[in-house]
């Protein structure tokens, strides 16, 4: 009996590793999707005058 409440405790940790490791990987993906998504609306509110570059 005492294999089976091993292997049953073994199963739940795998599975809580799985489940953390899952929330951790959401978490860079959606930090990166963040970051890309704020970049976008910095670029996007920058005025619309003349530019710093010379044309010749």
């Amino acid at each position: 009996m005492k294999t089976k409440s091993a292997a049953t405790v073994l199963s739940a940790l795998l599975y809580a590793q799985g489940l953390l490791g899952f929330a951790g990987l959401a978490t860079v993906l959606l930090k990166d999707r963040a970051q890309a998504s704020s970049d976008i609306v910095v670029a996007s509110e920058l005025p619309s005058g003349p530019s710093l570059l010379v044309v010749r």
